[in-house]
């Protein structure tokens, strides 16, 4: 990345609008330096954002002044992209590339963002083309930089895509549970039942209960076994399980935890709990404690 940005114009950066204080890069700042740089913050039909505005004020307290929420997969506000970039680079010196005629993107994010998705979603608006990236719902689809990506004529524009880059020390546990949840590590490197059980805590501590009307429980629950039990119930996964005992062996069935973790985790990801801003604790003033050392 560090070796394509003499060829750069402006950087992109896309990021999950469930965690938009949370989880980015910190190196990317210091790494891609003084560039023009555009914050999107993609799978907006997924976040709560009714705090919207104070969201925009932390990000620009931080120095993050250009910012735009999209949905790429229903190409929702990526037609204002083109048009911002266009500014923010008309608004700053193009360094060592002053004669080119034609512009450089970089799109930069952690994994599983969306960034090819916002690729081929400029396409679709400017080009009238689909698919130049490949996507898809796990962290690690894009493995290199990319070669350039046509996404505009008229300014001639092209885009790099290139692999999602986590940092390599997460800030503190909660927010290395928010990236698990929002996809960006594979869900078996957490373990899908620690995950399943801080999400629980997530939609308890936010009033977000569409979990019971879905899985159709009684009433909200703490206690992410029986939630996990009941889900197991209903979506018939349960597993057969041979026991000791002193008189020989006895089949007992047992709800299988983690299909039914996966099936809790997948069913938040594709937004049928309901709209969540996993932030929520860092807007209301409650930092994430503990470091991950």
């Amino acid at each position: 990345m560090k070796s394509s940005l003499k060829l750069v114009d402006c950087i992109i950066e896309v990021h999950d609008a469930r965690i938009p204080l949370s989880g980015r890069n910190p190196l990317f700042q210091e790494t891609l330096g003084l560039k023009p740089h555009l914050l999107v913050l993609n799978k907006m039909d997924l976040a709560d954002l009714t705090e919207q505005q104070k969201i925009m004020q932390r990000l620009e307290g931080e120095g993050l002044k250009n910012v735009i929420f999209t949905d790429c997969l229903k190409d929702e506000n990526v037609k204002q992209i083109i048009p911002m970039v266009t500014e923010l680079m008309g608004s700053s010196p193009r360094y060592h590339r002053g004669e080119n005629l034609e512009y450089c993107i970089m799109v930069i994010g952690v994994p599983n963002v969306g960034k090819s998705s916002l690729i081929n979603s400029l396409r679709r608006q400017h080009l009238r083309k689909g698919k130049a990236a490949r996507v898809g719902g796990e962290p690690g689809i894009t493995r290199a930089v990319m070669s350039r990506i046509q996404v505009s004529e008229r300014p001639l524009m092209f885009l790099l895509d290139t692999p999602g880059v986590l940092a390599p020390r997460i800030e503190s546990v909660e927010t290395g549970l928010k990236l698990a949840l929002c996809g960006t590590v594979l869900d078996h490197l957490v373990g899908e039942e620690t995950m399943a059980d801080y999400l629980l805590f997530t939609l308890n501590r936010h009033q977000r209960f569409g979990y019971v009307q879905h899985y159709g429980l009684e009433s909200a629950c703490d206690s992410i076994e029986r939630v996990l039990k009941s889900v197991a119930v209903k979506l018939g996964k349960t597993q057969k399980v041979k026991v000791l005992t002193g008189t020989g062996d006895v089949n007992v069935i047992q709800p299988d935890y983690p299909a039914a973790a996966r099936d809790f985790l997948h069913t938040f990801r594709r937004g049928l709990l309901g709209p969540v801003m996993l932030d929520l604790d860092i807007l209301r003033g409650h930092p994430p404690a503990e470091t991950v050392p």
